[in-house]
Protein backbone atom coordinates (compact mmCIF):
# COMPACT_ATOMS: atom_id res chain seq x y z
CA UNK A 1 0.00 0.00 0.00
CA UNK A 2 2.91 2.37 0.64
CA UNK A 3 3.55 2.65 -3.08
CA UNK A 4 0.13 4.31 -3.43
CA UNK A 5 0.93 7.09 -0.93
CA UNK A 6 1.43 10.49 -2.52
CA UNK A 7 4.47 12.42 -1.36
CA UNK A 8 3.16 15.91 -0.64
CA UNK A 9 4.98 18.63 1.25
CA UNK A 10 3.11 19.76 4.39
CA UNK A 11 2.69 23.29 3.03
CA UNK A 12 1.13 21.87 -0.17
CA UNK A 13 -1.43 19.50 1.42
CA UNK A 14 -4.31 21.99 1.49
CA UNK A 15 -3.58 23.12 -2.07
CA UNK A 16 -3.55 19.50 -3.26
CA UNK A 17 -6.78 18.78 -1.35
CA UNK A 18 -8.52 21.69 -3.06
CA UNK A 19 -7.31 20.44 -6.45
CA UNK A 20 -8.80 17.00 -5.74
CA UNK A 21 -12.08 18.55 -4.57
CA UNK A 22 -12.30 20.75 -7.67
CA UNK A 23 -11.58 17.75 -9.89
CA UNK A 24 -14.19 15.55 -8.21
CA UNK A 25 -16.82 18.27 -8.59
CA UNK A 26 -16.59 17.41 -12.28
CA UNK A 27 -16.78 20.94 -13.60
CA UNK A 28 -19.41 22.20 -11.17
CA UNK A 29 -18.63 25.75 -10.06
CA UNK A 30 -20.21 28.61 -8.17
CA UNK A 31 -19.38 32.32 -8.28
CA UNK A 32 -16.86 33.28 -5.63
CA UNK A 33 -16.96 33.62 -2.69
CA UNK A 34 -19.63 30.89 -2.64
CA UNK A 35 -17.31 28.45 -4.43
CA UNK A 36 -14.63 28.95 -1.78
CA UNK A 37 -17.17 28.23 0.95
CA UNK A 38 -18.47 25.08 -0.76
CA UNK A 39 -14.93 23.74 -1.24
CA UNK A 40 -13.90 24.50 2.34
CA UNK A 41 -16.98 22.76 3.73
CA UNK A 42 -16.13 19.70 1.65
CA UNK A 43 -12.47 19.97 2.71
CA UNK A 44 -13.44 20.08 6.39
CA UNK A 45 -15.91 17.18 6.22
CA UNK A 46 -14.82 15.10 3.20
CA UNK A 47 -18.53 15.18 2.38
CA UNK A 48 -19.51 16.17 -1.14
CA UNK A 49 -23.16 16.53 -0.07
CA UNK A 50 -22.27 20.14 0.77
CA UNK A 51 -22.10 20.80 -2.96
CA UNK A 52 -25.85 20.20 -3.03
CA UNK A 53 -27.16 21.21 0.38
CA UNK A 54 -25.49 24.60 0.95
CA UNK A 55 -28.03 27.37 0.42
CA UNK A 56 -27.05 31.02 0.06
CA UNK A 57 -29.46 33.91 0.17
CA UNK A 58 -28.71 36.59 -2.42
CA UNK A 59 -25.18 37.99 -1.94
CA UNK A 60 -25.02 36.42 1.54
CA UNK A 61 -21.31 35.63 1.44
CA UNK A 62 -20.38 39.06 0.07
CA UNK A 63 -22.53 40.73 2.71
CA UNK A 64 -20.82 38.65 5.38
CA UNK A 65 -17.42 39.68 4.09
CA UNK A 66 -18.46 43.34 4.05
CA UNK A 67 -19.58 42.99 7.67
CA UNK A 68 -16.23 41.45 8.60
CA UNK A 69 -14.37 44.32 6.92
CA UNK A 70 -16.38 46.69 9.10
CA UNK A 71 -15.34 44.91 12.29
CA UNK A 72 -18.19 42.46 12.77
CA UNK A 73 -18.77 40.46 15.91
CA UNK A 74 -19.18 36.71 15.34
CA UNK A 75 -21.38 34.95 17.89
CA UNK A 76 -21.27 31.15 18.12
CA UNK A 77 -23.40 28.65 20.02
CA UNK A 78 -20.48 26.38 20.97
CA UNK A 79 -16.95 26.77 22.25
CA UNK A 80 -15.88 24.38 19.49
CA UNK A 81 -17.10 26.75 16.77
CA UNK A 82 -15.55 29.69 18.60
CA UNK A 83 -12.23 27.81 18.85
CA UNK A 84 -12.24 27.02 15.13
CA UNK A 85 -12.61 30.61 13.95
CA UNK A 86 -9.40 32.38 12.96
CA UNK A 87 -9.66 35.08 15.61
CA UNK A 88 -6.31 36.68 14.69
CA UNK A 89 -7.51 37.24 11.13
CA UNK A 90 -10.88 38.49 12.41
CA UNK A 91 -9.17 40.90 14.80
CA UNK A 92 -7.13 42.34 11.93
CA UNK A 93 -10.41 43.83 10.69
CA UNK A 94 -11.42 45.00 14.18
CA UNK A 95 -13.81 42.11 14.82
CA UNK A 96 -14.19 39.72 17.73
CA UNK A 97 -15.64 36.23 18.22
CA UNK A 98 -17.91 35.49 21.18
CA UNK A 99 -19.38 32.43 22.83
CA UNK A 100 -21.46 33.00 25.95
CA UNK A 101 -22.36 29.35 26.56
CA UNK A 102 -20.07 28.82 29.53
CA UNK A 103 -21.00 32.08 31.30
CA UNK A 104 -22.46 31.32 34.73
CA UNK A 105 -25.16 33.96 34.45
CA UNK A 106 -26.29 32.45 31.13
CA UNK A 107 -26.82 29.05 32.76
CA UNK A 108 -28.61 30.66 35.69
CA UNK A 109 -30.97 32.69 33.49
CA UNK A 110 -31.72 29.70 31.25
CA UNK A 111 -32.68 27.63 34.27
CA UNK A 112 -34.88 30.38 35.69
CA UNK A 113 -36.66 30.90 32.36
CA UNK A 114 -36.89 27.24 31.45
CA UNK A 115 -35.12 27.60 28.12
CA UNK A 116 -31.78 26.59 26.63
CA UNK A 117 -28.50 28.39 27.20
CA UNK A 118 -28.21 28.70 23.43
CA UNK A 119 -31.37 30.83 23.31
CA UNK A 120 -29.99 33.15 25.99
CA UNK A 121 -26.70 33.39 24.11
CA UNK A 122 -28.52 34.65 21.04
CA UNK A 123 -30.05 37.43 23.14
CA UNK A 124 -26.56 38.34 24.37
CA UNK A 125 -25.37 38.43 20.79
CA UNK A 126 -28.31 40.63 19.79
CA UNK A 127 -27.18 43.17 22.37
CA UNK A 128 -23.93 43.66 20.43
CA UNK A 129 -25.71 45.65 17.70
CA UNK A 130 -26.50 45.07 14.04
CA UNK A 131 -23.04 44.23 12.72
CA UNK A 132 -23.18 40.68 14.04
CA UNK A 133 -22.71 37.35 12.30
CA UNK A 134 -24.34 34.43 14.10
CA UNK A 135 -22.53 31.14 13.41
CA UNK A 136 -24.69 28.29 14.69
CA UNK A 137 -23.36 24.74 14.47
CA UNK A 138 -25.17 22.83 17.18
CA UNK A 139 -28.38 24.21 18.69
CA UNK A 140 -31.64 24.45 16.74
CA UNK A 141 -33.00 26.46 19.69
CA UNK A 142 -30.45 29.17 18.83
CA UNK A 143 -31.92 29.49 15.34
CA UNK A 144 -35.47 29.43 16.68
CA UNK A 145 -34.67 32.24 19.12
CA UNK A 146 -32.98 34.24 16.36
CA UNK A 147 -36.10 33.84 14.22
CA UNK A 148 -38.25 35.10 17.10
CA UNK A 149 -35.98 38.10 17.68
CA UNK A 150 -36.08 38.94 13.97
CA UNK A 151 -39.87 38.71 13.91
CA UNK A 152 -40.04 40.95 16.98
CA UNK A 153 -37.85 43.53 15.24
CA UNK A 154 -35.19 43.27 17.93
CA UNK A 155 -32.29 42.24 15.71
CA UNK A 156 -31.12 42.71 12.15
CA UNK A 157 -28.03 40.49 11.83
CA UNK A 158 -25.46 41.00 9.11
CA UNK A 159 -25.56 37.24 8.43
CA UNK A 160 -26.82 34.01 9.95
CA UNK A 161 -24.84 30.83 9.38
CA UNK A 162 -27.44 28.22 10.28
CA UNK A 163 -25.64 24.88 10.45
CA UNK A 164 -26.90 22.91 13.45
CA UNK A 165 -26.48 19.15 13.09
CA UNK A 166 -28.81 16.43 14.32
CA UNK A 167 -32.36 15.19 14.30
CA UNK A 168 -34.67 17.16 16.61
CA UNK A 169 -35.91 20.46 15.11
CA UNK A 170 -32.76 20.79 13.01
CA UNK A 171 -34.40 20.84 9.58
CA UNK A 172 -37.33 22.94 10.81
CA UNK A 173 -35.15 25.58 12.48
CA UNK A 174 -33.07 26.00 9.32
CA UNK A 175 -36.20 26.47 7.25
CA UNK A 176 -37.38 29.19 9.65
CA UNK A 177 -34.19 31.17 9.03
CA UNK A 178 -34.56 30.76 5.27
CA UNK A 179 -38.01 32.34 5.52
CA UNK A 180 -36.60 35.59 6.90
CA UNK A 181 -35.24 38.58 4.96
CA UNK A 182 -31.90 38.26 6.80
CA UNK A 183 -28.85 37.11 4.79
CA UNK A 184 -28.15 33.43 5.47
CA UNK A 185 -25.87 30.54 4.62
CA UNK A 186 -27.56 27.25 5.51
CA UNK A 187 -26.76 23.60 4.77
CA UNK A 188 -30.26 22.18 4.27
CA UNK A 189 -31.16 18.96 6.01
CA UNK A 190 -29.61 17.32 9.05
CA UNK A 191 -25.96 17.93 8.27
CA UNK A 192 -23.80 20.70 9.70
CA UNK A 193 -21.85 21.07 12.91
CA UNK A 194 -19.62 23.46 14.80
CA UNK A 195 -16.74 22.68 12.45
CA UNK A 196 -18.87 23.63 9.45
CA UNK A 197 -20.04 26.88 11.08
CA UNK A 198 -16.41 27.84 11.81
CA UNK A 199 -15.30 26.77 8.33
CA UNK A 200 -17.82 29.08 6.66
CA UNK A 201 -16.57 31.98 8.80
CA UNK A 202 -12.97 31.21 7.91
CA UNK A 203 -13.75 30.82 4.22
CA UNK A 204 -15.04 34.39 4.18
CA UNK A 205 -12.06 35.62 6.21
CA UNK A 206 -9.57 33.98 3.85
CA UNK A 207 -11.30 35.49 0.80
CA UNK A 208 -10.54 38.99 2.11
Amino acid sequence: MLDKIQIVKPEDIEKRSMEIITSELNGRTWPDPEFAIVKRCIHTSADFDYADNLCFSENAAKLGMEAIKKGAHIVTDTRMAWSGINKKKLASFGGEAHCFMSDEDVAKEAKERGCTRAAICMERGAALGDNVIFAIGNAPTALIRLYELIQEGKINPALIIGAPVGFVNVVESKELIMETAVPYIVPKGRKGGSNIAATICNAMLYQL
